[in-house]
């Protein structure tokens, strides 16, 4: 009796009390796969699960880092209410305080070194409202010309790179279900298998309607496996294959001449210097037998609608911007754009890498992708903002370029929003010294982030599961997130913490907003004509169709689901090719004192510096530590062994990282993730150069050396 009686309490304690389940979408990746989140309080204790819920992009998938994704919304490290740094130590501080201090603060900067002594910094993974608010807010309330964001690091060779040659910057040119009727694919530097799970499905259904699937990859991963043909690139060397495989097509003519002579310029001087080249060169350069480089180069042009996608892999190199103008030139001579199953997608990194882009965090841009340098788009944002056209400060520079403004004494203060630059930049010892010599730093966090450590004030903000707003995926489709779940202790939403600084500095008419939706419908009217309008795009109709294509340029425009069906969206409808020169000499070439190319990339269980992932414990457990994925025969060279620690070296800084034995990479290279800080922190061995055009450092080739540390305390 007293052991059924212990049973049945038992029972009754795991009964659930209440339960509540929350609208939600994945803070990650750009596919931002919807799911809820259920939370049950039961007797002893409150269980939360997430479930993957249906929409058009993801159809109900959801990722390990999705699935867990609340984790770290509900962590007990949460910053919940304003920080001040006194004598060293963070102490709390009231909202009216926090904003009192910053206001002054800031203005006495200003007053005492100028307008341009101040700063914001954003960040890929903000609402579109909020990317748009950081803008106006730099321009109007700091009015200051230095704002930039992290997506520097991520898009700006495909953004610019799709926006010279055709006219409009949207990731994919085509709706993502689409990608099953293509019959050639070209997968360039890109790990979806690991960065975006949830998109694999579609890329297998096409290898089963009968797609050839081409990977372009120093290492070979779960993606390369996918693929009937794994071209294993030295890395650095994309652009110079994007000729080779366009050489290919010439010679073997696959060249749609009609749709080139209807449709594009530039052919004949591409045509002219491609010719030129050998392939027998190119093949040696690239480290890849020249039997393959005609074989993908045969595959794709037989087929009769091929897509090409590009990733960081081929971008985030000095030459990214050129190097995706070559991989576009491809699909320009073979007329794969404007049908069903042909066209181009840049695999958008951050969680709205596509829409953070579209509305005035870059230096150079104002919303709706108009330029800050264009007189016309000037005058409209003015109006819009009803401020003088001449209110509105000129361009400013690129993300990493503000680091070397800090360290030249231009920049003093700085207002850093969902970024952690010191861990996220390239040659980060000398960015963390750039921040560390900031007289001002607020860092709206949830966090305290290894940048946020050493702000003199640090805002809590709300997380995914709390902060309403829209943001735009990888294929252009702008999705609502509910976020009704209550933010914890005092944080507070990042528009209505730029609403109160506003105010401090005697900027409030121009931010009096009293929910997120009044945001929206500014930056819709904002967008209004631009390159990426979304003007037809409204909370109602996100709901109702859930999520909306851009362009939409009326309500009853249905959104825009295949780009270029007729023109192209440069002023005379026509696309631009571009003869891909040989830009080389700023590269760094391995030399006897650094042997080795390194390249860096994400890992599945992590995103980002991984601020979020690693405070979720189901993420971290499975990677706990970075490491440096190397060849067993590179390994033997210098005395590694698998699992052991291993000091990796460039003229920059060093690092301490655990080794990892792979045949799957090339043996001249090695990998290290960047998901970690501090002596993991890959980032401070990478070169600080940019590319010319768009400002994107060079993340994916390094040249280093590397030491094993024989220490059994260590290893």
């Amino acid at each position: 009796m007293t052991e059924m009686l212990l049973k049945y309490f038992r029972e009754k304690q795991e009964e659930v009390q209440s339960e509540r389940v929350y609208d939600a979408q994945c803070p990650y990746c750009s596919m931002q796969c919807k799911m809820q989140l259920v939370e049950q309080s039961i007797v002893t204790r409150t269980k939360h699960m997430t479930i993957a819920q249906d929409n058009p992009t993801s159809h109900g998938r959801i990722c390990i880092k999705g699935m867990n994704a609340h984790q770290h919304a509900l962590h007990s490290e949460r910053v919940t209410s304003p920080l001040l740094k006194v004598g060293g130590e963070f102490v709390k501080i009231s909202w009216n305080q926090a904003f009192t201090y910053i206001g002054e603060k800031f203005r006495n900067l200003k007053e005492k070194y100028g307008k341009d002594s101040l700063s914001a910094y954003g960040g890929g993974s903000l609402t579109n409202e909020t990317s748009y608010l950081l803008g106006k807010f730099a321009r109007i309330a700091l009015q200051t010309k230095y704002i930039d964001y992290n997506g520097r690091f991520c898009m700006a060779a495909a953004a610019s790179a799709a926006k010279e040659a055709l006219g409009i910057d949207r990731g994919f040119t085509n709706e993502i279900s689409e990608i099953k009727e293509a019959e050639c694919i070209i997968l360039v530097g890109t790990n979806i298998a690991e960065c975006q799970p949830t998109i694999m499905p579609y890329f297998e259904e096409a290898k089963e309607n009968g797609a050839y699937i081409i990977a372009i990859d120093p290492r070979s991963t779960a993606t390369t496996e996918t693929a009937q043909l794994h071209l294993k690139i030295k890395p650095g060397k994309d652009a110079i294959l994007a000729n080779g495989l366009l050489k290919v097509l010439i010679e073997e003519d696959f060249i749609d001449e009609a749709f080139i002579n209807e449709r594009v310029k530039g052919w004949q001087e591409v045509k002219e210097y491609v010719e030129s080249l050998s392939l027998d060169h190119i093949a040696e350069e690239t480290g890849i037998d020249l039997s393959l480089i005609r074989k993908a180069g045969r595959k794709f042009g037989e087929a009769n609608a091929s897509m090409l996608f590009t990733a960081r892999g081929v971008e985030q190199q000095i030459d990214g911007h050129d190097a995706v103008r070559g991989f576009l030139n491809l699909l320009l001579a073979t007329g794969n754009f404007g049908k069903k199953g042909a066209g181009y997608g840049a695999i958008t990194g951050q969680g709205n890498g596509q829409g953070g882009r579209e509305h005035g965090q870059k230096a150079d841009q104002l919303p709706g992708y108009r330029s800050i340098e264009n007189m016309e788009h000037r005058k409209y944002i003015a109006n819009i903002w009803g401020v003088e056209e001449s209110e509105i400060p000129n361009k400013g520079v690129s993300a990493y370029e503000m680091m070397g403004k800090i360290h030249e004494g231009e920049i003093k203060g700085m207002l850093l929003m969902g970024s952690n630059p010191i861990v996220s930049n390239p040659n980060a010892n000398y960015v963390k010294k750039a921040i560390e010599s900031l007289e001002f730093l607020v860092a709206v966090d949830m966090f305290v982030s290894e940048t946020a450590q050493l702000a003199d004030v640090i805002l809590p903000c709300t997380s995914y599961l709390e902060n309403k707003g829209t943001l735009t995926n990888l294929e252009g489709r702008v999705m609502l997130r509910e976020g009704a779940r209550p933010a914890p202790g005092e944080a507070k939403n990042d528009w209505a913490i730029l609403r109160g600084i506003a105010r401090e500095l005697g900027k409030e008419q121009y931010f009096a907003f009293s929910d997120v939706e009044e945001i929206f419908d500014e930056l819709r009217l904002a967008s209004k004509g631009g390159s990426a309008d979304y003007y037809g795009i409204t909370y109602n109709r996100i709901k109702s169709k859930k999520g909306i294509l851009w362009p939409c340029p009326s309500e009853e425009h249905d959104g825009t689901a295949r780009l270029f069906e007729k023109k192209f969206m440069n002023s005379d409808e026509k696309a631009v090719m571009k003869v891909i020169g040989r830009n080389e000499s700023r590269k760094e070439v391995v030399t006897e004192q650094f042997p080795l190319y390194l390249t860096t990339g994400r890992i599945m269980s992590h995103y980002l510096t991984g601020v979020q992932t690693r405070k979720t414990s189901a993420l971290e457990a499975r990677n706990f530590e970075s490491f440096i994925e190397i060849h067993p025969s590179t390994a033997a060279q210098y005395g590694v062994e698998d699992q052991t620690l291993v000091k990796v070296r460039s003229e920059r800084g060093e690092i301490v990282v655990r080794s990892k034995f792979s045949t799957a990479i090339r043996q001249d290279t090695v990998f290290v993730p960047f998901h970690w800080g501090e002596d993991q922190n890959v980032n401070m061995l990478i070169p600080e150069e940019l590319d010319p055009i768009c400002r994107i450092p060079g993340f994916k080739l390094g040249t280093v050396t590397i030491t094993p540390i024989h220490s059994p305390l260590l290893n």
